[in-house]
């Protein structure tokens, strides 16, 4: 009778458990971050990867987050971008600028000459 009691206690070995989702803190995050930053070595990274259980794409998407946290913390820390970064960004702004007059200005060339070669036709038209 003991037999049977154990048997019926026993969870049924096809049915699975579903897995707990992990989930990870930022503090986690970063360090995890830093330390696959720090590996030197070639396959140092595999290695970090496998022993924490963590997938190369998990990995890229906390390393684009770090990038993006010290981007924006260094952005607002004091308010204001450095001379050099405003300095850049307005020359960007300016051969951005620069292209578009360009572009605009062999468009309106374009319409010109095509305007002349209507007004040829039209005169001729009339002789």
């Amino acid at each position: 009778m003991t037999d049977t009691a154990n048997k019926k206690i026993e969870k049924d070995p096809e049915v699975t458990q579903k897995a707990a989702r992990r989930r990870f803190t930022a503090d986690y995050k970063r360090r995890f971050a830093l330390e696959a930053e720090s590996c030197s070595e070639p396959g140092e990274i595999g290695a970090l990867l496998r022993r924490e259980g963590i997938y190369s794409s998990v990995l890229a998407k906390w390393r684009r987050q770090l990038r993006e946290e010290s981007l924006s913390s260094s952005k607002k820390s004091n308010g204001k971008t450095s001379p050099a970064d405003q300095l850049k960004r307005l020359e960007r702004e300016n051969e951005r600028l620069k292209e578009k007059l360009r572009h605009a200005e062999l468009i309106i060339d374009v319409q010109k000459k095509v305007s002349e070669m209507m007004q040829i036709r039209s005169h001729e038209k009339d002789d």
